[in-house]
Parts: C-alpha cells; sequence; structure tokens
C-alpha cells in the first residue's frame, strides 16, 4: 500500500502548497498527522528519493526546513529550531538521520552524513562525516578526492 507512507502524502502536498492549492495542502498535512503521528509541513523541502523509514512515525520537521535528495529519515527524528535563531537546518544529499536524533538551529549539513540514533546535532557537519552523543561530536570522517 504505496500511500499509506508519510512521504507518499507529503509529495502530494507539497506538489498542492506550491501550486496555490495551501486548503487542501493542510488537509493532507492533518493527514500526515493523524496517520502517522507527524507534523511534516507541506512548504519544508524534501529532496527527491528522500524516504521516512517506518512509514515516517513521529518525524517532526520545520516549515521552513530543507532536506536533500536520496536521505534516510528513521522514526522520531526532529529537524527544527532554536529559540533565538531565525534559521533552520539544511540538511544536504544522501545523509542518513537515524532513530530519535534532533538536528536544531541554523546549521548545514553536509552531503554523506550520518547522525547516529539520539544524537543531538547544534553544530555544522561538514561532508563523509558520522555523528553520534549528546551533543553530537563527529567520530568519523573521510574526505574523498
Amino acid at each position: 500500500m504505496k500511500s499509506f507512507n508519510a512521504i507518499n502524502k507529503y509529495r502530494r502536498a507539497n506538489w498542492l502548497y506550491r501550486h496555490g492549492f495551501k486548503l487542501l495542502a493542510r488537509l493532507y498535512e492533518l493527514r500526515i498527522y493523524q496517520a502517522h503521528n507527524s507534523f511534516i509541513p507541506a512548504s519544508c523541502e524534501i529532496g527527491e528519493g528522500s524516504v521516512f523509514g517506518y512509514k515516517g512515525i513521529g518525524v517532526v520537521i520545520h516549515k521552513r526546513a530543507s532536506i536533500g535528495k536520496n536521505c534516510i529519515i528513521a522514526q522520531g527524528v526532529t529537524v527544527g529550531g532554536r529559540s533565538g535563531h531565525y534559521e533552520v537546518p539544511k540538511i544536504g544529499d544522501n545523509c542518513e538521520l537515524c532513530a530519535g536524533s534532533k538536528i536544531l538551529g541554523p546549521i548545514t549539513i553536509g552531503n554523506n552524513v550520518v547522525i547516529g540514533a539520539n544524537a543531538v546535532m547544534l553544530s555544522n557537519a561538514p561532508d563523509n562525516s558520522v555523528w553520534a552523543g549528546v551533543p553530537a561530536r563527529c567520530i568519523h570522517s573521510s574526505i574523498s578526492d
């Protein structure tokens, strides 16, 4: 059942939002909330090929957040702001946000980054790195030419 995943409902809502059907987009947002206990607004940007693990249960994404292509977003992930900051996270391509991770504030996550389970990201992450802990620290980094 393809439409049961929150990403499919988000794609429809985002299309409606971008084409001026904001009320219909809002109805899709409410359906995502009801079915998946998640807040995934139609106005956020999630690149093609990105998926939600476990159909997107418990995912919270800020309305201005940007997530790149081919990302894996596990259950219970939060991508949001921090008080006192207007900017929100920008996440690159091919990233993996593991279960329960929190990406907060005006930060940029590079391409090919893995953020471990329950990690709390409060700083920028360069390309090709792995982060874990509270607050998250880089535990592995590889530079490819």
